[in-house]
């Protein structure tokens, strides 16, 4: 098994080196001998079918990438994939407060000044990271006849299912990172779907429609595909993309269906046991937890050390979270979880309100873990419990809300608590109790911010924040979005404004 892992990742890290450092990759007029093309994707993989293999896998690697493989500066060690991302958008949501500041690494998204200065090198990360894998994604399904086709072959049916997943997957997060709020018409992003590109922003419909299409074929195309490894995008994994994307679009009803469709597909709840230390298989460490449905399993010859997500989260990880850059969780949103509540539990007043109890490597020595292999999550089955329930309680179904939520809410106050809590609860107040649990339940996974967008919510940062304490920002503020980088605009010339 381990040796299976090492092979795929080995694969993966190759097809990176097929990627430039330039804005090539966005501008299809440009040639970069860095980059492999689509043409040169058809040639080689006539000789060798591995490489498209390769190429799919590599997307993947993005994922989890540190220090340059992304297109930025090597020196950076805040960019290492989808994680990297997490954390930005987990302090601009305010959720989670930068309590200490040593290194500055975090400083100018904590301060909020890359938000609204397109000079800031997280916008240029982000974007490129994001755009990177749109354009690996094209190339992949160019290779097998392009947007339109259906391959008869299972495995061409899966390969090119996951490359519209991730497609589709990278769109999504554009959208959600640099759009203020969901309106349709509205120019926000350039559209590269590998026939029919346009370096102008388009308006948001054109981009959303590309979402649903992609994800819905990805489903399809996946519906027999059993895959072998949870770093690998499945129909689920797809489906849970494709609620976060009609819930953006306020469309609860088809966000609610596929919400279930994810919690049907016997992924189970996050046990009172594995939510918090001591209990047995706690940690959010281990691919192999049942409730997680996507994530990476990292291993030590993946070479993660200093710069990884893990470094900046965990104590126990050798890196900057322990030698003095804080994330905490925001103290007014610690206050407000129950005393009798486990997640409580997973920060300590010992050390500031770290997740020393949720996040760990599993010896729990402090600044112990070099070699990372604590594993990476993406998506696991509670956060459609509660987008589920979100869903409900929009549409009106407020008795499968409350049911929904109940369930999720036994393992961390107790049955009789969490049906106290909910059950006489209605309208508004059924709404903010779920965003309220949706912020505590997903802390430092990445999703908050999600739910700050579709929730239209105003964020009040607590007092244990070293920049903007005590501040309230709108979800549709300057400051809670990022800016089209400043590479963009120089170098397309059909973009000359943010937003």
């Amino acid at each position: 098994m381990m040796k299976k892992r090492n092979l795929i990742y080995s694969i993966a890290l190759a097809s990176t080196l097929f990627v430039g450092c330039s804005e090539d990759f966005i501008n299809p007029d440009e040639r970069n001998t860095g980059v492999i093309t689509s043409d040169e994707i058809s040639d080689y993989s006539q000789v060798n079918p591995e490489l498209i293999l390769g190429v799919l896998d590599g997307v993947g690697s993005f994922t989890i990438e540190p220090m340059g493989v992304n297109g930025t500066d090597a020196n950076q060690h805040n960019d290492f994939g989808q994680k990297g991302v997490d954390i930005w958008l987990d302090i601009v949501s305010g959720d989670m407060a930068l309590s200490a500041n040593s290194y500055g690494w975090y400083q100018n998204t904590a301060n909020l000044v890359s938000t609204v200065d397109f000079t800031y090198g997280e916008n240029y990360t982000i974007w490129a990271f994001y755009y990177r894998i749109i354009n690996q994604a094209n190339l992949v399904i160019g290779n097998y006849g392009g947007n339109d086709v259906i391959p008869e072959d299972p495995d061409e049916r899966r390969i090119v299912g996951q490359a519209k997943a991730y497609r589709a997957y990278a769109y999504f997060y554009l959208t959600q990172i640099f759009q203020r709020s969901y309106d349709p018409s509205q120019e926000i992003l350039p559209y590269y779907d590998g026939e029919n590109d346009n370096q102008a922003k388009v308006p948001a419909s054109q981009i959303y429609a590309l979402i649903e299409s992609d994800l819905l074929n990805a489903i399809d195309l996946m519906s027999d595909y059993s895959r072998t490894y949870k770093h690998q995008i499945d129909a689920t994994v797809a489906s849970g993309i494709l609620a976060y994307t009609y819930a953006a679009m306020g469309d609860y009803t088809s966000a609610g269906q596929y919400a279930d469709d994810v919690i049907n597909a016997g992924y189970p709840l996050t046990s009172e046991a594995e939510l918090a230390y001591p209990g047995t298989g706690s940690g959010f460490n281990n691919l192999d937890t049942a409730s997680w449905i996507w994530g990476y399993d990292l291993t030590e010859d993946m070479g993660h050390q200093l710069v990884d997500w893990w470094g900046q989260i965990d104590l126990f990880t050798y890196s900057y979270a322990w030698a003095g850059d804080r994330k905490s969780i925001d103290n007014s949103l610690y206050a407000s979880i129950d005393d009798n509540d486990i997640r409580k539990t997973q920060f300590s007043t010992d050390y500031y309100l770290m997740p020393v109890n949720k996040f760990y490597a599993p010896a729990r020595s402090i600044a112990g873990q070099q070699a990372i292999t604590t594993d990476l999550i993406f998506m696991r089955s509670d956060e459609f419990y509660l987008l589920s329930a979100e869903c409900d309680a929009k549409t009106g179904n407020e008795s499968s809300a409350k049911a929904t939520m109940i369930e999720l809410l036994t393992d961390r106050l107790g049955a009789d608590a969490a049906s106290d809590y909910i059950t006489p609860l209605s309208g508004q107040s059924l709404i903010d109790a779920i965003y309220l649990q949706t912020k505590i339940e997903l802390w430092g996974e990445g999703k908050s911010y999600l739910a700050m967008k579709r929730n239209e919510a105003t964020v009040t940062r607590g007092t244990n924040h070293v920049f903007r304490a005590g501040e309230s920002f709108n979800y549709n503020s300057d400051e809670l979005s990022f800016q089209i980088p400043q590479s963009e605009i120089n170098n397309n010339s059909l973009i000359s404004t943010q937003n």
